[in-house]
């Protein structure tokens, strides 16, 4: 390869379809992830860089998808208002998680069939 050896670097997406429309991906796992951490779906929003109606749109969508509530808002602004993952919620995300792992070594373990050896560590990427 002209004097220089790029070693490749497999990259895979995966999301989930209801009905033959878009549903939740690995963006909306990262949002449930910081809805979690943060309980608020606006600080949730704010820490994986969307907007708060996006984040309002993409889980009203999600759930309407998956037919459960994902999260529990509780309303009353700032200081009485929160949200949390329903018990739903926390089992999807605990199995889409696995799921997720289980692909990813899938993955590997078809590039090493395919191309030999290991595939480079893919670099860091922006998110959008």
């Amino acid at each position: 390869m002209h004097g220089r050896e790029h070693r490749l670097a497999v990259r895979h997406k995966v999301w989930l379809d209801a009905g033959g429309r878009f549903a939740l991906g690995d963006g909306g796992t990262e949002l449930l992830r910081a809805i979690e951490t943060t309980g608020s779906v606006r600080a949730a929003a704010r820490s994986v860089g969307w907007s708060y109606r996006h984040a309002l749109a993409y889980l009203d969508n999600a759930e309407r998808g998956l037919r459960c509530a994902l999260v529990e808002r509780t309303r009353g602004g700032h200081e009485r208002g929160g949200a949390r993952l329903s018990a739903d919620g926390r089992d999807f995300l605990q199995r889409y998680s696995r799921f997720r792992r289980r692909a990813r070594s899938a993955v590997l373990a078809l590039y090493r069939v395919t191309f030999g050896g290991r595939p480079a560590a893919p670099r860091a990427r922006h998110r959008g």
